[in-house]
């Protein structure tokens, strides 16, 4: 968790539709296109124009980046969508928002393996931590990944038993 935590002045109908589960707490905000992006200790939400609030856990991201030339955090999420945060432009605390982020994203990594398939695509295990702390494995593909063929099925399950077993997970 981040020792300093930056927290932009939300307004208040945006901090009464945040459902804070019990023992979360906001660590960072930052001003969107159209919305706010809040990042808790246990997820990340984001509101629309329309006013809706969106909750994601950490876990459910993959990763994300920030564009400081266009000030925009790309999130691409483990099912593969991709979603961008366009920051407000004069905000000086965006590279705040954006290290806590990472730093939330990180704390729900524990390890990871990749394992590259014939065919140039890969797969990437790892184990992860939900909003209790319990470890789960989690297996995401990028570029051409066929587990229908036994051959990478069998490259996938190996991994998995690996990055499960040095958690001493069982499989």
């Amino acid at each position: 968790m981040a020792l300093f935590t930056h927290r932009s002045a939300l307004p208040a109908a945006v901090s009464a539709r945040l459902d804070l589960a019990r023992g979360d707490q906001v660590i960072s905000s930052a001003e969107i296109t159209g919305g706010w992006a809040i990042a808790t200790r246990l997820a990340l939400y984001t509101t629309s124009p329309d006013g809706a609030m969106k909750r994601r856990p950490w876990a459910d991201v993959d990763r994300a980046s920030l564009d400081p030339e266009t000030a925009t955090i790309t999130v691409v999420w483990v099912d593969g969508r991709i979603q961008e945060l366009k920051l407000r432009e004069n905000d000086t605390k965006r590279p705040a928002f954006a290290r806590s982020l990472r730093e939330r994203v990180q704390s729900s990594i524990v390890h990871t393996e990749t394992v590259p398939i014939r065919g140039g695509g890969e797969v990437r295990v790892a184990l992860r931590r939900d909003e209790t702390g319990a470890l789960f494995s989690q297996v995401t593909g990028k570029g051409r990944v066929d587990l229908a063929d036994p051959a990478v099925a069998a490259l996938v399950d190996a991994a998995e038993a690996r990055v499960r077993g040095a958690a001493g997970l069982p499989l």
